[in-house]
């Protein structure tokens, strides 16, 4: 039977830890998360820009812009619609050939998913099949997606000191700001150095090869962590190992259904403060979208400071409250936030200035949220079933209802489904106490 040393690449991981003895530490655990979760992002937000920017033009054309973007955005929530389809099939693998052989097959899945949209034919090459192919490579990303669980965030979380538990949970969700900063910027870039039609014809291709380029290089760095003796004999002390899906799901339904609401108002906002006002600047607006995205660079800085300091805040007050008061916070923002949109470069900046000030304080400690909520026995497979619920319900739909939200009644609506969502972890934080105590 193959077991997880029977890549070279894993072989070549091992390598760097043969010499002595070499203690595990938080620290080194967080550097391997950062650059997964990293990669992650970047090739999510490539993706996410591009739904916007690129494939009502290239595989939409036929279609009038608004209606197009529809489209496009109704191909997006595929791949979240996969993913615990792919934690299903990878939990399987790691059981009989071990987390680095998953994660080695998983990583090159997502990779691979990627790059193919770079080579992805257009409408006016052939037809509508240009459209099923980009259907097909999305649900590849979800697929790997659901397989690219590594355990790492759950195995910080146990090994963070107890008084610093809230500091090392945003750690992971660093790599959300960091992929769209990457990301934006690159698309920022081409599409201000290229003449449009060259951008559409072949500029766009670019950022989804870089996307595979570093899946490699993150990759290497995680492996570097999950098998390596230390950590393999740390993640099995620590009991975080995969369970079985279908007897995880039989034991723990109410966690996952509880941990995956209690997140819900962060995941909601995550898309409404990124690609849904993307796609309103360039259907509604005359403002170049290099300058936008740029905008959104600003914003990720904000994002990545407000992580942080969520991790300070939840240390002082409890997790739980983080969660509860941004929550209501969320629930605000969506009553009068998406108008500012239409209020020119000012209105757009103070949007996603306050959008991703408060998506960084909720969204840093919904990690956190997901992985507190598990008995270390169903920690592993849980965590990855309920993150996979949570960025589904949560996100997954989120630029789609909120176009034909602003579509149908106007910018207004578009706060429909952040506000059901703020409501949504309310709901989760205040009606179950056994939460509640753990993420205290």
């Amino acid at each position: 039977m193959a077991t997880a040393s029977s890549t070279s690449l894993e072989q070549d991981a091992r390598a760097l830890h043969s010499k002595g003895d070499h203690d595990v530490r938080p620290g080194e655990i967080a550097i391997g998360v950062i650059i997964g979760r990293t990669s992650e992002f970047f090739d999510f937000f490539v993706y996410a820009i591009a739904s916007v920017i690129v494939f009502p033009a290239v595989i939409f054309p036929y279609l009038e812009p608004v209606v197009a973007t529809l489209w496009s955005f109704a191909l997006f929530p595929l791949a979240f619609i996969a993913r615990p389809i792919g934690t299903q099939i990878f939990m399987k693998l790691d059981r009989r050939y071990g987390r680095g052989t998953k994660l080695t097959i998983a990583l090159f899945l997502l990779g691979t998913s990627t790059v193919l949209v770079a080579f992805l034919p257009g409408y006016a090459t052939i037809g509508h099949s240009s459209a099923i192919l980009l259907a097909l490579f999305r649900v590849g990303q979800g697929i790997a997606l659901g397989g690219a669980w590594d355990g790492l965030p759950s195995l910080l979380a146990l090994n963070a000191p107890e008084k610093k538990r809230g500091w090392w949970a945003m750690v992971p969700q660093l790599g959300a700001p960091l992929g769209l900063i990457v990301a934006s910027a690159l698309f920022a870039f081409f599409v201000s150095t290229l003449a449009p039609e060259d951008f559409i014809s072949w500029g766009w291709r670019y950022p989804f090869f870089v996307a595979f380029a570093l899946n490699v290089v993150a990759l290497f760095a995680r492996l570097r962590i999950v098998v390596t003796p230390e950590y393999a004999k740390l993640f099995d002390s620590r009991e975080l190992t995969p369970s079985r899906v279908t007897a995880t799901v039989k034991a723990q339904w109410r966690n996952i259904v509880i941990g995956a609401f209690a997140p819900l108002a962060s995941f909601a906002l995550f898309h409404m403060v990124t690609v849904f006002p993307l796609s309103w600047v360039k259907l509604y607006t005359q403002e170049d979208i290099s300058t936008f995205l740029m905008i959104e660079v600003l914003g990720g800085v904000v994002g990545l400071a407000a992580i942080v300091l969520s991790g300070l805040l939840a240390d002082r007050i409890g997790r739980r409250s983080v969660l509860g008061y941004t929550a209501a916070g969320i629930a605000a923002f969506s009553g009068f936030a998406p108008q500012l949109l239409n209020g020119g470069r000012a209105g757009e900046i103070l949007f996603m200035v306050m959008g991703f000030i408060l998506l960084g304080l909720s969204f840093g400690q919904s990690s956190g949220a997901v992985t507190s909520n598990f008995p270390k026995r169903a920690r592993y497979t849980g965590a990855a079933l309920t993150s996979d619920l949570a960025w589904l319900f949560g996100a997954g739909f989120a630029p789609l209802a909120a176009l034909a939200l602003t579509q149908a009644f106007g910018l207004a609506a578009a706060g429909g489904y952040l506000l059901s969502g703020a409501l949504g972890t309310l709901a989760a934080l205040g009606l179950n106490i056994n939460l509640a105590r753990r993420l205290d």
